[in-house]
């Protein structure tokens, strides 16, 4: 088991894709949106993944995420998925000694656009990127699960 640790944060401009060193587009999908135990199978370029998610105490959750073959997790994405399909396309942006992912939402929710960072510790201490906006970690609008049940809108309101 591996514990996340991760701040969440709106984006107010595009300067991020110039500092990209990589973008892949990502597909995915939940096969159970449960707080406690969210279920989610994610086609990320090539690969493919199912992450078991618990629920979320500040910055930080529990974690587990095996491979799957890609053919089996299109399979459960047409077939098993728990409200809409979320596509998008993450950003990988160094910044700071830090690796920003930068998802830019498409379909249902474009126009928004997402910003996470990973940490070792809930307090360590960040420098903000110019792109970056207000934080919304720790607000369930923002998770990806919630957004799952959310079709037809640009952002959470």
């Amino acid at each position: 088991m591996a514990e996340e640790i991760e701040r969440k944060f709106l984006v107010k401009n595009t300067s991020f894709v110039d500092l990209a060193e990589m973008a892949v587009d990502i597909r995915q999908a939940y096969l159970s949106r449960n707080p406690d135990a969210t279920v989610r199978i994610r086609m990320y370029g090539d690969k493919a993944f199912l992450t078991v998610k618990g629920r979320t105490h500040g910055a930080t959750r529990d974690e587990w995420e095996y491979p799957v073959p890609v053919e089996d997790a299109a399979a459960m994405i047409e077939r098993l998925a728990d409200g809409i399909v979320i596509d998008k396309t993450r950003y990988i942006v160094p910044y700071a000694g830090m690796r920003w992912e930068v998802d830019m939402f498409h379909g249902a929710h474009d126009g928004l656009i997402l910003a996470e960072l990973e940490l070792e510790t809930e307090c360590q201490s960040v420098d903000m990127p110019p792109f970056v906006g207000d934080e919304v970690t720790g607000d369930p609008r923002y998770y990806n699960s919630h957004l799952a049940g959310e079709s037809g809108k640009s952002a959470p309101e």
